[in-house]
């Protein structure tokens, strides 16, 4: 089956025989995070902004965003797999449009006497029905982890020289796509004008990693610090904050900070940050240091790689 990049212009093809699957070039094995990855390199490719007055390309770009809508909804993929619906999301077996329903989906002339049909229906009102909705728009931002994470306002610029602003919520994950209803293009035909999708990719931190809601650090301790234990300062995404080190603590001790990872505004929870210690030596071996541990030593060995599940 031929897809809509590959037909010839002027020649309609089956809208619903359209497999999401292959608009989006994936196996039906294929995971959410696969399908959102093609459907964003597509769109990045197809978008309408880059490939003005190309009806094809706007045509397919409308196609691959279907079928990502399609597939991206766990229960109509389900559904979709089962034959129960169409890759447009339409029953199959029965189209309905305004009194008429079918046992297939209408031609393109069909949809065209459609629209003539209401809007002489509407009377004063056909103008207003004629007036077509602008295109949505794309654009793509980056953010750095805290702001992600804390939330932040971005202000961008339009093609059009218009300025509007992003509310980035707090615990906002890499790969999230804002919605911003009415700021997209203008309607061709003095329509309402589209919306304007913001995907947002966050920027990795030197030295915070989330896993969930939860943001793990390492953090290097000294050896009195390890032996003896201590108070030490470190890092959050809300500032500095003391956390205590216990005696004997080791590398890979881990402590944990409650409520202090990512906000998640659905569930009005917030996260843990998990804290593991590394145990460093001093740059310079002191020499009264090195003179301890060769008295020590052989008093007290004990091995460690054995524990650790090494064999000699």
């Amino acid at each position: 089956m031929r897809t809509p990049s590959q037909e010839p212009a002027g020649v309609g093809y089956d809208r619903a025989m359209i497999d999401p699957y292959e608009q989006l070039g994936v196996p039906r094995s294929a995971d959410a995070e696969t399908i959102k990855r093609a459907y964003r390199k597509l769109a990045k490719q197809l978008h309408p902004d880059l490939n003005p007055g190309n009806a094809g390309v706007e045509r397919r770009f409308k196609d691959i965003s279907a079928a990502y809508d399609l597939l991206s909804d766990p229960e109509k993929r389900q559904r979709f797999d089962r034959g129960e619906i169409d890759g447009h999301g339409n029953e199959r077996g029965t189209f309905k449009r305004g009194n008429r329903a079918s046992g297939r989906p209408p031609s393109e002339a069909e949809e065209m006497w459609e629209m003539f049909r209401q809007a002489r229906q509407g009377g004063a009102g056909a103008g207003a029905n004629a007036r077509r909705r602008g295109p949505d728009v794309t654009y793509s931002i980056t953010v750095d982890f805290v702001a992600a994470a804390t939330g932040s306002k971005r202000r961008i610029t339009l093609p059009d020289a218009r300025t509007i602003e992003v509310t980035v919520p707090p615990g906002t994950a890499d790969g999230t796509q804002l919605r911003l209803k009415g700021q997209g293009q203008a309607g061709p035909t003095g329509g309402p004008p589209g919306d304007a999708f913001i995907d947002i990719s966050v920027e990795p931190h030197a030295y915070f990693v989330r896993k969930g809601d939860d943001i793990h650090v390492d953090v290097p301790i000294t050896l009195p610090e390890a032996v003896l234990g201590a108070s030490i300062t470190i890092p959050t995404i809300d500032g500095k904050v003391s956390l205590k080190v216990p005696r004997g603590a080791n590398t890979g001790t881990t402590l944990r900070l409650k409520a202090r990872g990512i906000a998640n505004p659905k569930a009005a929870t917030r996260g843990d940050q998990y804290v593991t210690l590394t145990v460093v030596l001093p740059d310079r071996q002191d020499p009264d240091f090195v003179q301890f541990i060769e008295r020590w030593g052989p008093a007290n060995a004990y091995d460690v790689r054995r524990k650790a599940g090494f064999e000699e």
